[in-house]
């Protein structure tokens, strides 16, 4: 066998998924279009690069960083001409060819421990999002990550990582995957879930995105305590009071407590009242004839 003698490195996160109603779900989620062009993060063995490549698929760019894995994969799927392997670190090599198809479609078995940069390079930041955006990714997460990614406010997961792909994407869990799934089993429940990120025109324009970037930093600081607190200094108390009530928030909330669109409304007011501050002392700056 192509892979004998491999085995699993903690080291890169290795867990091979092993469950062949798992692995059809994540393509049958894909909903993959003949001609469809795919990107595969860590293909592992190939257990799910050999489904994505019996569907009818145009083209499969997979990324690997382990390299004692890369002489299996070419030998495995080397002789389709529509798989190309990429070796080296998701995180730092091009996941876009420069030249030939460029993936629209995005399936991944995220190691835990590059979850959030992973997601920041194939979703971007709400200040710079991925442009363009994938048509679907199809990711298998830890499952508290999962949670926090579809989190409604006022639960326990919810978090500026739930603000932030909530206003990218659209998000739905897919299914959940127990550690029996997986070889070696790991020590924690997974899932998928799949993003459906936003076209350019339902995206928060960039300087709204940035201001709701600053306030989410800001205030997820210290999630534990109210707006009233974590916004302090922004404006005067009495403006921060009337900016607050315009966009249906209140005061005395908890960051997780807020919504989205209420987020964005924030953000709006804040900028608003921003520029109407300094308009006058723009104004008197102009020389006078």
């Amino acid at each position: 066998m192509a892979f004998q003698g491999h085995r699993a490195r903690k080291r890169f996160g290795q867990h091979w998924l092993t469950d062949a109603a798992v692995l059809d779900r994540i393509v049958a989620a894909a909903e993959l279009a003949e001609g469809e062009r795919v990107l595969e993060v860590g293909p592992g063995r190939g257990a799910l690069t050999e489904r994505l490549l019996a569907a009818p698929i145009g083209a499969l760019r997979a990324v690997e960083l382990d390299r004692d894995l890369v002489p299996g994969l070419r030998a495995r799927f080397g002789g389709d001409p529509r798989f190309t392997l990429v070796e080296g670190d998701a995180l730092e090599v091009p996941l876009i060819p420069e030249q030939g198809p460029v993936p629209r479609t995005v399936v991944a078995n995220i190691p835990y421990n590059i979850t959030g940069p992973l997601l920041e390079r194939l979703v971007g930041r709400l200040d710079r999002p991925h442009d363009p955006p994938y048509r679907r990714l199809v990711l298998l997460v830890q499952q508290e990550v999962g949670e926090r990614i579809r989190a409604r406010p006022g639960s326990s997961s919810f978090s500026a990582l739930s603000v932030r792909l909530q206003l990218l994407a659209r998000c739905t869990p897919v299914c959940a995957v127990p550690p029996r799934c997986f070889q070696p089993p790991p020590k924690v429940m997974s899932e998928v879930v799949r993003l459906d990120p936003l076209p350019p025109h339902e995206r928060p324009e960039p300087e709204l995105a940035r201001t709701v970037e600053q306030l989410l930093r800001r205030c997820f600081a210290a999630r534990r305590k109210m707006l009233r607190n974590t916004l302090a200094g922004l404006l005067p108390t009495s403006e921060l009071l009337l900016v607050a009530e315009a966009a249906g928030v209140q005061l005395e909330q908890r960051p997780q407590e807020l919504a989205p669109e209420r987020w964005l409304a924030l953000a709006a007011g804040l900028n608003r009242a921003t520029s109407a501050a300094t308009a006058p002392a723009a104004a008197s700056a102009l020389p006078h004839a």
